[in-house]
């Protein structure tokens, strides 16, 4: 795992019972190489229950020396969308990048996706990629739309499948239920030149929606209800967001899936537990159009749940379009596109995902393990910084007008060099509102009438006088600062119960935060079938901060602890020079214990 070296939040090698399947394989050299895919559909924006999925397809391919393929399962126009395919293009490629971009599988940028070897497989899809030299592009099913057709027709041919006239509620009907056989088809007689010249008339656009659709002819008794004569194509007079308008008769995922593995020369196909009854089918389809061995086989493991999390995309959808949240984007989101918009690095989310193991158990993970790793992910990465998110001014009277002391200020405590900056101490400074009480709770260490805390890095102060306006706002504090307690000064040493953080009222900046907490207020928020209720009313406070000024030139890239408040990042979509917005990633402490929205 070379590419995790500089990693500081890389993983072990994980074993679980998946790599021990390929493990074997690899020793019995079965396949010239471990190849896997990652095939989302492209009808929404991917979530972190997808990223476990890619840290199995990916590492495996990386653990093995293999490649993967990043394929859009494109085969329903009517909820696809080229938005969803550069948003799942750009997240995996983020996800992946540096830890197993070099075994993500790719095309050359113009390649015709018809172009064959003697086996039947495209002869471009044979390499990893090489980082850097070629302008990556994924794979898509609707790619092999005239491969699959032309399979469709060889299993007429063979007497495996025919066109069915029943419409889609009478499909439903007539394949009975687990404990109760279906019935035949009235049209699963048709000769083989009937089903052909159907078949073509369909492809050429004759009917209308509905109107019929090709099936395969297995068991109408079987036990497994989708090995009753599943449908294999049906008619969309719909534009594809890939091919355009060429086709009006598209392929049901389940054909559509195991021949496109075939083709990409895919040798493991892994999948979540709900499509163990889909199995049959997958090798069904393969077994009858005799294709040349090796054929991929798939394997199963249990989806990642997480609580206070939705991840069903109909969901999310339905979150955005009811503008519950900004968009797909949105850092409460679990989406790929939310949790780096938010600030949680890639590495995290892989460490978590990993961390969590491969299984075929149904278990909820606390969304507390998440929230340990990111903490710690980014303990070791983020640069300290001071910042005020909801001020109140301090005047320090025993500083002049326009005095200022420049005192130093770590950037990182776990630094081998501690390293320092320059923070400018004032007359006026600004301090939280939290950090003052006037009439204070018993054991309370922050600032009070005549009481004195430190100003971190800089001196002890003492409050001297509280001002308030008309209405009895606190809108001032009066303090002395002792700076003889500054680093190098003769009391330096000097013990004092409270540290606070503080940042120069004319050396500071202004930049809105963003402060997010959980988007559901119960740990299963679908549990009773109405997630919406349950959405959090503070899952999000924007509030006016004051950031010390060497904030002005940060990065999206960068990562920043607020000393006492949490871990931030630039919100990439909404900041702007000048006009910071700046995101909380995650609490510096777990508030399990709090009610949602009271961390």
């Amino acid at each position: 795992m070379s590419a995790e070296q500089n990693d500081p939040a890389a993983p072990a090698v994980p074993s679980d019972f998946i790599r021990d399947i390929v493990a074997q394989h690899v020793a019995e050299r079965r396949y010239p190489q471990i190849v896997t895919r990652f095939p989302p559909e492209p009808n929404g924006y991917i979530h972190i229950g997808h990223a476990k999925a890619i840290c199995i397809d990916f590492g495996i391919a990386l653990e093995n020396g293999g490649r993967c393929n990043l394929r859009f399962d494109d085969t329903n126009p009517v909820k696809e969308d080229v938005e969803y395919v550069e948003s799942i293009t750009a997240d995996l490629q983020w996800l992946v990048a540096g830890w197993a971009d070099q075994v993500l599988g790719f095309k050359p940028k113009g390649s015709s996706p018809v172009a064959q070897t003697v086996d039947g497989r495209p002869d471009f899809y044979c390499a990893p990629a090489a980082p850097g030299n070629v302008e990556i592009e994924p794979f898509f099913a609707s790619d092999y739309f005239e491969q699959l057709h032309d399979f469709a027709v060889t299993l007429i041919k063979k007497g495996k499948a025919y066109v069915c006239d029943l419409s889609p509620e009478d499909t439903d009907l007539y394949r009975g239920a687990p404990d109760k056989p279906g019935k035949d088809s009235p049209w699963r007689n048709r000769t083989v030149e009937e089903n052909l010249a159907l078949f073509a008339r369909m492809r050429a656009g004759e009917f209308p929606n509905g109107h019929c659709s090709l099936r395969a002819r297995i068991d109408m008794a079987a036990p497994n209800v989708w090995l009753r004569d599943p449908l294999l194509y049906r008619i969309r007079h719909i534009a594809h967001h890939h091919v355009g308008a060429r086709w009006c008769i598209y392929p049901l995922y389940d054909f559509a899936h195991c021949l496109s593995d075939y083709l990409e020369g895919v040798t493991h196909s892994f999948c979540t537990v709900e499509y163990i009854p889909h199995r049959p089918l997958y090798d069904w389809l393969l077994e009858q159009l005799d294709l040349p061995r090796p054929l991929p086989r798939q394997y199963e493991f249990s989806p990642l749940k997480i609580g206070y999390i939705i991840v069903s995309k109909r969901k999310l959808l339905q979150l955005v379009q009811q503008k519950a949240v900004s968009g797909w984007d949105d850092p409460r989101m679990p989406t790929i596109s939310g949790l780096r918009r938010r600030g949680v690095p890639a590495a995290s989310i892989r460490r978590f995902v990993i961390g969590t193991g491969v299984t075929r158990a149904d278990a909820v993970t606390d969304i507390a393990v998440l929230e340990h790793v990111i903490r710690e992910d980014l303990n070791t990465r983020a640069l300290r910084r001071l910042g005020v998110l909801k001020p109140v001014k301090i005047v320090l009277t025993n500083l002049a007008e326009g005095e200022v002391i420049e005192v130093d200020a770590t950037n990182h405590p776990q630094d081998e060099q501690r390293t320092t900056r320059k923070v400018a101490l004032t007359r006026e400074v600004y301090i939280e509102t939290d950090d003052f009480s006037e009439v204070p709770p018993p054991k309370y260490f922050r600032l009070k009438p005549g009481g004195e805390v430190r100003l971190k890095y800089a001196c002890i102060i003492t409050c001297n006088e509280v001002v308030k306006d008309a209405a009895g706002t606190v809108v001032e504090l009066r303090c002395t600062a002792d700076l003889s307690t500054r680093s190098g000064g003769p009391n330096a040493d000097q013990k004092v119960k409270g540290t606070i953080h503080w940042v120069s009222a004319t050396h500071s900046i202004p930049a809105e935060v963003r402060i997010y907490d959980r988007l559901f207020r119960v740990a299963d928020p679908d549990a009773d079938g109405d997630f919406l209720k349950h959405l959090n009313p503070h899952s999000m406070e924007v509030v006016q901060a004051r950031i010390e000024a060497s904030l002005a030139s940060a990065t999206v890239e960068d990562r920043f602890q607020f000393e006492r408040l949490g871990y931030f990042s630039l919100d990439p979509k909404d900041s702007a020079p000048g006009q910071l917005v700046f995101n909380r990633t995650i609490s510096l402490k777990d508030n399990a214990a709090k009610a949602p929205g009271k961390a």
